[in-house]
């Protein structure tokens, strides 16, 4: 029996055999080409081919994890865009190297300035040029995806996964991840929370082709992977997964009953989407409403603006399925990870800290009226609420607003019926929080983006393996600006949520409700997770 420590990613058992996973090795040998024009049509099928794999894996993680979890893989096409990248694998070929290997000169080239850059978030980007590099090598040299060759489920063994990996897998195959390396905050961490399998990451081992077919047991609760564990072990670790399906079972009949706890406290408890396609899942989870719509996945995967017409469909036919629950569409958050081409946004060094959200929206208000004014147009089929991002000033606020009122005006001349609209704010960077006093004055609610409040709180990139211990969203700092806000909010009557990740840490559930958060907001899969964490709290 041996024992290894890692990273938990989800709580949870798995039991079963444990499969080795690698990818197929390859060599690229530089060679002289001749014919240059044949050479660089390989180099253009290839990067089609591989747009292609990256569409359908994002369809399959829309299905399977939602649009959030299935945005990494729109960025990635749109990395195969890059004019940059795509010049020196061009320039290379033009020089007489072979497509294969300028691909690989591209891949160092990028990845080594990513590295070399300042911001973490930055850094990380080198693992995304890598992992769009080699699927565009692998179809150069005709090397077919890898996959889990078994019929038996398996616990999955790596020295670490890319997103698309994780994703590709067949889900009825895999019983667990467990990887060397990799960040519990990292894309596939996430992704396996939301495929609801028990993971751990960072886990200090060796694996070896020696332990396929062996048993192993994945212990998501204390962050161990036991391979070949002594019988009364595994007899104990049988009973625990079983335990722990039974309460994964046992959630479904929480659908329909109140988000109360046994006390008499109250909190909504929503869910976030990205597309018109996700409202099924909210819907199929018994979710209060939806606490936030990613309003910016209407503008990515396309090569332009999407039309004030086309936006209305899609808000419509959300408040139209959602039957009257209340729906927070988050305005456009273009910038930071989400570049899109036709916005001919500038490079940043920081582009956390830079040209994003509302920054945006405020200095190109065409594009900012043209999706209120979608949004307006379609208040009229249901319960709607606008809120917008990465605000840091009453300024801000005050201007936003002028527009809304602009926008307001102009479709009531027009004829257009509107409902009534809550407009709301994130409260996502350390000067909101400070502000709330201020900014509760100026809107109807505040909905808490505990993701980016923590990152720019600590000043630590959530996406970087070393500064796991330091990115600690249970931080006391953390903790004090949202109660902060939740006070200030409530002081002037207005609702204050929760809409990032903590929103579903239920071990902060009942801190929630000590502080008199209204309405917390998470993915569909972890809404009847939330509502047993508020049923169960007794006391006061």
């Amino acid at each position: 029996m041996e024992r290894y420590i890692g990273k938990s990613v989800l709580k949870g058992v798995a039991v079963g055999r444990v499969f080795c996973y690698k990818k197929q090795d390859y060599h690229i040998e530089k060679t002289e080409i001749t014919d240059i024009d044949g050479e660089l049509n390989r180099v253009k099928e290839a990067i089609e081919a591989a747009k292609t794999q990256l569409t359908a894996l994002y369809d399959k993680a829309l299905t399977s994890v939602g649009e959030d979890h299935a945005m990494i893989f729109d960025i990635h096409r749109m990395m195969l865009e890059d004019d940059d990248y795509l010049e020196v694998i061009e320039q290379a070929v033009k020089d007489g190297t072979n497509a294969e290997y300028a691909v690989e000169m591209a891949q160092e080239q990028f990845a080594q300035l990513f590295t070399s850059m300042d911001d973490d978030y930055m850094k990380a980007r080198a693992v995304d040029i890598k992992d769009i590099s080699q699927r565009v090598i692998r179809i150069l040299l005709g090397i077919p995806e890898d996959g889990v060759p078994t019929e038996e489920p398996v616990i999955l063994i790596a020295d670490d996964l890319t997103p698309s990996e994780t994703v590709k897998m067949n889900r009825n195959k895999i019983l667990a991840f467990v990887t060397v390396r990799g960040s519990s905050n990292s894309h596939t961490a996430i992704l396996a929370r939301s495929m609801n399998l028990p993971a751990l990451v960072n886990t200090k081992m060796k694996p070896s082709d020696d332990w396929n077919g062996k048993v192993g047991v994945v212990d998501g609760f204390n962050g161990e992977f036991i391979l070949e564990p002594e019988k009364d072990i595994l007899d104990e670790m049988i009973l625990r997964k079983n335990q722990w399906v039974a309460d994964l079972e046992a959630l479904e009949a929480l659908k329909g009953k109140e988000n109360v706890t046994g006390d008499g406290r109250r909190v909504d408890i929503f869910a976030n989407i990205g597309k018109v396609n996700d409202v099924e899942a909210v819907l199929e989870a018994d979710a209060g409403g939806i606490g936030l719509f990613r309003s910016e996945f209407l503008y990515l995967g396309r090569e332009s603006f999407p039309t004030e017409d086309e936006q209305f469909a899609s808000y419509k036919t959300v408040l139209e399925k959602m039957g009257g629950k209340k729906v927070v569409i988050r305005t456009l958050d273009i910038g930071a990870d989400k570049k899109v081409d036709y916005f001919h946004l500038d490079p940043e060094e920081n582009p956390a800290l830079g040209y994003r959200a509302i920054r945006i929206c405020l200095d190109r208000p065409e594009i900012f009226m043209t999706q209120l004014r979608a949004i307006y147009r379609a208040s009229a089929y249901g319960k709607a609420s606008i809120m917008f991002p990465m605000i840091v000033s009453v300024e801000e606020v005050k201007r936003t607003k002028e527009i809304v009122e602009q926008v307001k005006g102009e479709l009531t001349v027009e004829g257009y019926p509107m409902g009534e609209v809550e407009l709301g704010i994130m409260v996502e960077t350390p000067a909101a929080a400070l502000l709330s006093d201020k900014l509760a004055k100026e809107v109807d609610f505040f909905s808490i983006g505990t993701n980016d409040l923590t990152q720019y709180t600590l000043a630590v990139d959530r996406q970087n393996q070393k500064l796991e211990s330091t990115c600690n969203t249970h931080h006391p700092a953390v903790l004090k600006l949202i109660e902060m806000t939740v006070k200030n909010g409530h002081k002037v009557g207005i609702w204050v949520g929760i809409c990032g990740e903590l929103a579903a840490d239920t071990d902060l559930t009942e801190t929630f409700l000590d502080m008199g958060v209204d309405e917390l907001s998470v993915s569909p899969s972890s809404v009847l997770k939330v509502r047993k964490a508020v049923r169960d709290i007794k006391t006061n």
